[in-house]
């Protein structure tokens, strides 16, 4: 990678995020975390991600919408992977796979945990246009 591309990675699991972290700069990547979207918001006035990894679910249970709704009024051309155990906690399908459901969510891609982190890779590098 030529210039270190900086991810943000929002999420209330200190866990989640750590792994994520370790394996984003392990990939070249510089990583900025927050653990709430309200974190999340402070940071953004410091620092404008090249991409971004939400968690739907997090102080609220619509954080991750709010949040992505927010990134992209602020900075329109950064891609958003909303990321979600909706199914997994809830038993209940939830995807975007309508344009009507993607306009209002405002992701990207919407990926269900628990990610397998080359598909995670293979979508961040996809949408941030690094070819391997």
């Amino acid at each position: 990678m030529s210039t270190k591309k900086t991810i943000m990675v929002v999420d209330d699991d200190s866990d989640y995020r750590f792994q994520q972290k370790v394996q984003l700069e392990a990939s070249g990547y510089t990583v900025v975390e927050a653990d709430s979207a309200e974190q999340a918001m402070e940071e953004l006035e410091k620092t404008r991600p090249d991409l971004a990894l939400v968690d739907l679910m997090m102080e609220e249970m619509d954080a991750g919408f709010t949040l992505c709704y927010h990134i992209k009024k602020k900075y329109p051309d950064v891609p958003i992977i909303l990321a979600t155990a909706v199914t997994r906690e809830t038993g209940l399908e939830f995807d975007a796979a309508t344009s009507e459901e993607r306009s209002w969510i405002k992701a990207d891609v919407l990926l269900a945990k628990p990610i397998r982190f080359d598909q995670l890779r293979r979508e961040i590098e996809r949408l941030l246009g690094i070819a391997k």
